[in-house]
């Protein structure tokens, strides 16, 4: 986990953020040592966050799991009105012209973390879901948001050698800097059969001040894309990136790293 000055904040946030990405929820052994903490440091912060309702313990399993109280914040920005709710507007409108479904990320350490989704129409179409994060390095969203990083900070985020998802996911840095250099020259990212088997994915960055904040994708089954397709998505992310761009000009921005 990273560092910070104040620890038993940073940990707070690190205990929500590994129970937001448990679907089996976790004991107190199973955070302390994903925390590369003592027990002993741990139980005061997961007892204050269990009497406030932040998170909650199955007596069953002993495994805690996010609570209500966590679910009403998230509620609680979402009702706001925000530049989110304008891309969410957006995403709409991306799904109705693709007839696919499209994505939203935002980088969180070397990850990308999904906030926003609007499936497609269609009976077959990508099983996934908001809050759920994957690598950086084989994501289509991923790739938008590294494409103008220094090679000194895409090497920082991984080690040479990279984790395979399928058959078809990049091997190693050297390997993801040659593909963000394609990404560079195209406009756009891509990403085919990376993380999922049968899924190919089309995405842009969204920037605000020079810089990328966000990244929006259009998921494609293989049995669906043709280079026609492909050419399509990149028409409407393109148009949709531009008059989000311009909302964020206009409105400033209030999510995003």
């Amino acid at each position: 986990m990273a560092t910070t000055e104040h620890r038993p904040t940073e940990r707070v946030l690190d205990i929500l953020e590994l129970l937001s990405n448990s679907e089996e929820g976790m004991t107190l052994t199973e955070l302390a040592k994903a925390l590369n903490a003592p027990k002993s440091s741990i139980m005061p912060l997961v007892h204050t966050m269990t009497a406030r309702n932040f998170i909650y313990m199955q007596k069953d399993t002993l495994r805690y799991r996010i609570g209500v109280a966590t679910y009403s914040v998230g509620v609680a920005y979402n009702n706001r009105k925000t530049s989110l709710q304008f891309i969410q507007q957006e995403m709409n409108n991306i799904t109705a012209l693709s007839n696919e479904t499209c994505q939203l990320g935002i980088q969180s350490r070397n990850m990308v973390f999904y906030i926003a989704k609007k499936d497609s129409p269609q009976p077959i179409r990508l099983m996934s879901s908001v809050g759920k994060q994957l690598p950086l390095y084989c994501t289509g969203l991923g790739r938008a948001l590294l494409a103008y990083k220094s090679e000194e900070e895409i090497r920082s985020l991984f080690p040479e050698v990279l984790t395979a998802y399928t058959p078809h996911t990049i091997a190693t840095i050297n390997d993801l800097l040659k593909e963000l250099e394609l990404t560079r020259q195209r406009g756009y990212a891509v990403e085919h059969e990376e993380t999922n088997l049968m899924v190919n994915c089309i995405a842009v960055s969204l920037d605000y001040n020079n810089a990328p904040i966000a990244a929006l994708s259009i998921s494609i089954p293989t049995f669906r894309i043709s280079e026609s397709k492909e050419k399509e998505a990149v028409q409407i992310l393109w148009e949709a990136k531009q008059r989000i761009e311009t909302h964020f000009k206009m409105y400033g921005v209030d999510f995003g790293n």
